[in-house]
């Protein structure tokens, strides 16, 4: 029975532990008995030095009177949304809003349980949409015409393949459009300069061209950035224009789509269809002249039946639709590139590399690439800053693609051969996901938090 009563708590607290959300609990005294690690995330403090301890010692701002979990204690009764403002102990302000229940067994409270949304993050939030619109008003300022440079035009895609230049003969068709716009393609394929010069080449290039990668956000902050938000939708709340009025007259862009979360993307399709939006917690619609391209990183018809896309968006986005060619399947572009980026980071470096050996250059046509242009690129970044003669070799590459450069002599052992296939999956699903822990996670199917320890173990 006490095998059995331990196994119960570990999985409990494992369940706990891989939710999004903080989550804080204390026994009557006060005393921490959980705490996971984004309730740490949020508080700017270690699991160690909350776990354990007295509440009021982790957090000597707070006391009995302003710390919710101590008040849930003493009262015994629930309190919801509440926006909580405090010190940690580093001296950090942390904010968050927190709903805190107490915990009961047989009608004797036996604790408290505090399940809290980093209000930061929606602070954040909300000033950057305050930065971004009043960016974008001095850039409408009469005196001051709005300059398209910042963005990539279609001459600077670079390619030699017929079927990528096919591509780029229809997204010049395109820009003389103002249909949404579909990109799909694996990551690193260039979606993203694609569709900003469609925008360019298009009637809307003096106006606004806004990008949002759907999967940086969880669902609730991203559809207040981009519908805004009514005074008093949330705990602080300031009447604040989205991300679809601040690109009105101009493009929205919407990255990884197949990450929105489905209800959101209902809305979405509402925008599509009647072109107005209506803030959160408001009550009337405004009207928005944007016009709307995504991009994913996966097949979308994949999507659709993985429930990742919803098919009435689908086919109201695949009208416009392309798909990007893998770097994988332009060998030639792979050389063309190559020397493109050579010659790039000899002007930033100041430096003159001549290029590649012919070992290097047979390397780059047979390895795969999963990283696309944006892996050759970086590849070829390090290569430049690491290198000590003026040609790059095999010797110059990063190490995970020096060890796929030559076939092993020997069989490695078990546990080091596993370890290499481990730092290659982790590095791939890095790649894909551009950085994105969270993205990365789901991918490899493993929770955030056990990602984060094997990269700072491995990587």
């Amino acid at each position: 029975m006490p095998s059995e009563s331990f196994n119960t708590r570990e999985v409990l607290e494992a369940i706990l532990d891989s939710i999004d959300e903080g989550i804080h609990v204390i026994d009557p005294k006060g005393q921490t008995i959980f705490y996971n690690g984004v309730a740490a995330n949020h508080d700017g403090m270690k699991r160690r030095e909350v776990l354990g301890k007295p509440l009021l010692e982790a957090f000597p701002s707070l006391n009995h009177k302003s710390s919710t979990l101590l008040r849930v204690i003493k009262s015994e009764k629930p309190i919801h949304n509440y926006n909580q403002s405090y010190l940690n102990a580093h001296g950090r302000i942390i904010e968050t809003l927190n709903t805190t229940l107490p915990i009961k067994v047989d009608g004797v409270i036996v604790g408290a349980i505090e399940i809290a949304k980093d209000y930061s993050s929606i602070k954040r939030l909300s000033e950057r949409l305050a930065d971004l619109e009043s960016s974008l008003k001095t850039s409408k300022n009469p005196e001051k015409k709005t300059e398209p440079g910042h963005l990539h035009s279609f001459s600077e895609i670079l390619t030699s393949d017929p079927q990528f230049k096919s591509l780029i003969s229809k997204g010049k068709k395109a820009a003389r459009s103002s249909s949404s716009v579909l990109v799909y393609g694996e990551s690193g394929v260039g979606k993203e300069l694609f569709v900003q010069s469609i925008h360019r080449d298009s009637s809307r290039q003096k106006e606004p061209f806004i990008a949002q990668n759907c999967a940086a956000l969880p669902g609730e902050l991203l559809e207040s950035l981009l519908f805004g938000t009514a005074k008093g939708s949330y705990t602080g709340a300031l009447e604040r224009k989205g991300l679809f009025e601040l690109a009105h007259g101009g493009t929205l862009f919407l990255d990884e789509l197949q990450s929105m979360p489905i209800d959101l993307q209902a809305k979405l399709l509402r925008v599509l269809e009647d072109g107005s939006i209506r803030r959160i917690g408001g009550a009337g619609s405004v009207q928005v002249d944007v016009r709307i391209m995504a991009a994913m990183n996966i097949d979308p018809q994949k999507a659709v039946s993985e429930n990742k896309l919803r098919p009435d968006l689908f086919y109201r986005l695949n009208v416009l639709s392309y798909e990007l060619p893998p770097l994988r399947e332009r060998a030639k572009d792979i050389e063309l590139l190559t020397e493109h980026f050579v010659s790039l980071y000899n002007r930033k470096l100041g430096i003159d590399m001549k290029g590649v050996d012919e070992e290097t250059r047979v390397f780059f046509q047979r390895y795969q690439w999963p990283g696309n242009v944006r892996e050759l690129k970086h590849t070829i970044e390090f290569m430049m800053n690491h290198a000590e003669q003026e040609i790059l070799l095999l010797e110059d590459l990063p190490q995970l693609l020096r060890k796929r450069s030559s076939p092993l002599e020997n069989i490695l052992p078990l546990r080091e051969a596993m370890l290499e296939m481990e730092t290659k999956l982790i590095t791939d699903a890095l790649l894909q996901t551009n950085g994105n822990v969270f993205q990365a996670s789901k991918l490899l199917k493993i929770p955030r938090q056990t990602l984060q320890y094997k990269i700072r173990k491995y990587i």
